[in-house]
């Protein structure tokens, strides 16, 4: 088993968290968490069920009785020290994460900031939930409105980004003075349980942040889903699985947010600067080996500077490393899985057999099983599946448009609508193209676009719901109208 070279090794847990104290499962039973970048085993961790998950539900709804009567400040200033605990601990929770998930130590240290920015952030904004009191409609009466913390909140995220994807569910819902109940991506629940340890030393209550560790995800989601304590479900992942489990929560009628698949199109017209928007298409698509939801899947590049681009991109793609995270001179670790790459691999190989043509790259790299060269390829076309699937991982597919009505169109062919990409130099265009995409977020000329501050989601089937910014309390809190009459 490897031995990560940890400053604080008690944030290596391979128990779950429930109730405030560290818990093997009922029988005992574990499931070995893999580098993906060597394939050796990191640990063994804690594969509970149904029973247990139940338990950490009904500990959470207890918990959150005296939580949610602390003042907004309590609550706040608990968080706060939360955040400072994961900044002062960043290095051993990045060692964490690249060992789990396999990307760049760089990227890690940049997430976990990015991570601990969503808790810094919602601990100021819980100060400022306010009410609003109604003109009165007649003399007597006074009509009041005050928001409420919604329930026990249970959330499902993903292994791309072990770390923020459970952060900016869990600091909203806990200083609104929601509970939570976290099932984490199997592949990768040491970062979790690490940020749940730091949860304890900031001295958030037991029982208010929990987390489930298993391999039997249908069934312990089915328990959260149907569950009626919990009543709120947030999830990140794929679109088939979040319209299942939206089907789910129907049944008791719980408010969901819904962060799913993406298809991000980078359109580059001609009065665009093509070095700037060659940067800003390989910052998007290849940062954590092209599995993100946001990264570019489509590169729509305008006929008259379509050559240009594609030498110029392959030329900065063909001098990528390929190796393991922590190396320093490693610019992709690798995919998470030998699955992923043979999915990869598929979209790549459909779309060589039907004319595209790979200017560097376009096969399974020689590092191991999980990686894959960075890809460009050009001559690409609607008819190929890399158009409409998307792809997560290295491969930056160049397709040609001639026209602004046609990048339009080519960018809202698809039932996806997270994030877009515009490259243009008019500022005309700018407002038509980007109110005309059908997407919860557009980038003009920049695609380092997320941060604690800002609505992160998408609409059609990318999903529903805001993240960050101060939309994002409005899915952790009721409102509730008081009518005050016989005055």
């Amino acid at each position: 088993m490897t031995i990560l070279a940890l400053s604080d090794k008690s944030l290596f847990k391979t128990q779950a968290y429930i109730n405030g104290q560290w818990v093997d499962a009922y029988n005992g039973a574990t499931f070995n968490v893999t580098d993906p970048a060597t394939g050796k085993v990191i640990a063994e961790v804690a594969d509970l069920g149904v029973a247990q998950t139940r338990q950490a539900i009904e500990s959470a709804q207890l918990a959150m009785q005296s939580w949610k009567r602390q003042t907004a400040k309590e609550r706040s200033n608990t968080l706060r020290k939360w955040f400072e605990l994961i900044m002062d601990n960043q290095e051993d929770l990045s060692i964490i994460m690249t060992a789990e998930q396999g990307k760049v130590i760089a990227e890690s240290r940049g997430e976990v900031a990015y991570g601990a920015s969503f808790i810094e952030w919602f601990a100021e904004e819980g100060k400022r939930i306010y009410g609003d009191v109604i003109p009165n409609t007649t003399a007597d009466r006074r009509s009041i409105v005050i928001k409420q913390p919604i329930g026990v909140v249970a959330a499902i995220t993903p292994w791309n980004f072990p770390n923020a994807m459970i952060t900016r569910k869990a600091a909203p819902a806990l200083v609104t003075g929601c509970a939570i109940v976290l099932k984490p991506a199997a592949e990768t629940p040491l970062s979790a349980l690490a940020i749940a340890e730091l949860a304890d030393r900031a001295g958030i209550p037991a029982g208010l942040f929990n987390v489930i560790t298993g391999l039997n995800a249908p069934d312990i989601g089915n328990e959260l889903t149907s569950n009626p304590i919990v009543k709120k479900f947030t999830f990140t992942g794929s679109t088939p699985v979040g319209k299942m489990l939206m089907e789910q929560c129907a049944r008791t009628v719980k408010r969901t947010s819904m962060e799913l698949g993406g298809n991000a199109p980078v359109i580059v017209f001609d009065d665009a600067d093509i070095d700037k928007s060659v940067a800003g298409a390989i910052g998007t698509k290849f940062r954590n080996a092209g599995q993100t939801c946001i990264c570019a899947n489509r590169l729509i590049v305008q006929d008259t500077i379509y050559d240009e681009f594609v030498a110029k991109l392959t030329a900065k793609v063909s001098e990528f490393r390929i190796g393991n995270g922590f190396d320093s001179n490693t610019t992709i670790g690798p995919l998470i899985s030998e699955k992923a790459a043979d999915k990869v691999d598929s979209l790549v190989m459909d779309a060589k057999t039907k004319g595209a043509i790979a200017t560097t790259g376009g096969d399974k790299d020689k590092a191991g099983a999980n990686y894959y060269q960075a890809t460009v390829l050009s001559n690409v076309t609607e008819d190929m599946r890399i158009f409409k699937e998307e792809i997560f991982g290295p491969v930056a597919p160049v397709f040609k448009f001639s026209t602004e009505e046609q990048a339009i169109e080519m960018a809202n062919d698809t039932e996806f609508g997270l994030a877009s990409y515009i490259f243009t130099e008019n500022m005309s265009r700018t407002w038509r193209v980007a109110e005309a995409i059908e997407y919860g977020m557009v980038g003009v000329n920049e695609v380092a676009i997320s941060s604690e501050i800002i609505p992160f989601g998408g609409v059609k089937e990318s999903g529903q719901g805001r993240e960050g910014s101060k939309y994002g309390l409005d899915d952790y809190l009721e409102i509730k109208y008081i009518c005050i009459g016989d005055l």
